[in-house]
């Protein structure tokens, strides 16, 4: 090929091209077998890096390099893909972490763990109130929490009752302190209402009046523990209705 030099007057330069040769579709990377596991991986590596509100087929199915039929040959719904990977996110726990301590100590604790897990992956702190996860690491959660409950002296009636609302506080705990992190008029709320605690009339609200900011003491650990204490100590000491 002859090309025209646009800088140097009168002089033409003689270029050499040489074809690439093609690639055969043999020798590009293999795609990973698709799985129920690459699935949840890649769905979990989406919440965490994309912080998305809600993971979509599609989206997943482009991250994957492949179409969104070919995902509900695993999962039929984005609920179940869900559930799927809050159970895996759980395998994370380790259950056994708080094993010499007493009963109500290691229940809190383990709770605990749960709501910095669930902090960690804001999006997936807020699918977990409407997930209903049925794999072994959630099966290995309910077990942990039955087996505190009634070595604290539940009958295993109120246990199967108080494990539902252990959870469901942890997660909704989860949800709001990772919505205050991400706030950015949260610290302007906690203003407006230590404000109206400290102006309360004690005429018209005594008790508030009496207890001022101590409602709004204590850190967030402290107040989550001591609330699970609270809620256990409840469920043992509470008989379930009769059927």
């Amino acid at each position: 090929m002859i090309v025209t030099n646009m800088f140097v007057t009168n002089k033409i330069v003689a270029v050499e091209l040489t074809a690439m040769p093609p690639i055969s579709r043999r020798e590009r990377p293999a795609k990973p077998a698709l799985s129920l596991e690459t699935i949840v991986a890649a769905a979990l590596r989406l919440m965490e890096t994309e912080a998305t509100e809600r993971l979509t087929m599609r989206r997943l199915a482009a991250e994957l390099d492949t179409g969104p039929a070919s995902l509900y040959v695993y999962v039929s719904n984005t609920a179940e893909l869900y559930a799927h990977v809050l159970d895996s996110k759980l395998g994370e726990l380790d259950l056994k972490r708080h094993s010499k301590t007493p009963w109500l100590d290691r229940l809190t604790g383990l709770l605990m763990d749960y709501v910095e897990l669930l902090i960690r992956s804001p999006a997936l702190s807020r699918s977990a109130l409407f997930s209903r996860p049925s794999g072994e690491n959630y099966m290995a959660v309910v077990e942990l929490i039955l087996r505190l409950l009634t070595e604290g002296g539940a009958s295993l009636a109120q246990a199967s009752w108080g494990v539902d609302v252990l959870l469901q506080s942890a997660t909704a705990g989860a949800v709001e302190w990772g919505a205050r992190e991400a706030s950015a008029s949260e610290v302007q709320g906690w203003g407006a209402l230590t404000a109206a605690i400290e102006g309360a009339d004690p005429k018209r609200f005594p008790l508030i009046a009496e207890s001022g900011l101590d409602l709004m003491s204590g850190d967030g650990p402290d107040r989550g523990r001591w609330a699970f204490a609270a809620l256990a100590t409840g469920i043992v000491a509470t008989p379930r209705p009769p059927d």
